[in-house]
């Protein structure tokens, strides 16, 4: 029973490394390449993410600058970031393609806020999806006491308590981030 306590631990660290994730997609004003972590493009018949076909620097706090690898890709990688409905628009001069990061109004950063809440709720429902499977563990083991299986559900939502408490600190720093102008 103490390893099930460890592994929904160890479930729910996994869980909020892909919240951070997902929420670095989410863009602040600044750029930032792992905005561009979702694109993914098409390259000999393949969806492809475009951090495998190009490299991606910033030369400037509002400028991103991706160089193809493969110059043929050009026209494909400004297509994918398009239709990524980013918000972004590529300027491809024939080597590189440079993007503006423009400037967030406020509308635009209420909508990336409701975003980052959405992201913030699919995160806890994660969560506590991992507690009910923890949960179920605990009440099919017949071998513990009840006293015991209600000592392991405790620790299960205490578990789930910090994490609920880490996703809320991560999400209400990133509307920070996207409020700050």
């Amino acid at each position: 029973m103490d390893n099930l306590i460890e592994n929904t631990k160890a479930k729910m660290s996994k869980s909020i490394d892909s919240y951070e994730s997902e929420l670095s997609t989410v863009r602040t004003g600044i750029a930032s390449a792992s905005i561009l972590d979702r694109v993914e493009v098409m390259y000999y018949g393949f969806k492809t993410p475009l951090n495998q076909v190009a490299s991606i620097s910033i030369p400037e706090p509002r400028m991103l600058l991706i160089k193809a690898y493969d110059k043929s890709t050009l026209k494909e990688i400004e297509k994918a970031i398009v239709e990524a409905n980013l918000g972004l628009t590529p300027n491809n001069d024939g080597t590189v393609i440079r993007i503006i990061i423009p400037a967030l109004t406020e509308e635009r950063r209420k909508e990336l806020c409701k975003q980052v809440s959405r992201y913030c709720e699919d995160a806890k429902v994660v969560i506590r999806n991992i507690r009910r499977d923890a949960n179920d563990t605990i009440k099919k083991n017949k071998e513990v006491s009840e006293d015991a299986k209600k000592g392991f559900e405790d620790n299960v939502q205490k578990l789930t308590d910090e994490f609920i408490k880490k996703i809320d600190t991560i999400a209400k720093n990133k509307e920070k981030d996207i409020m700050s102008i």
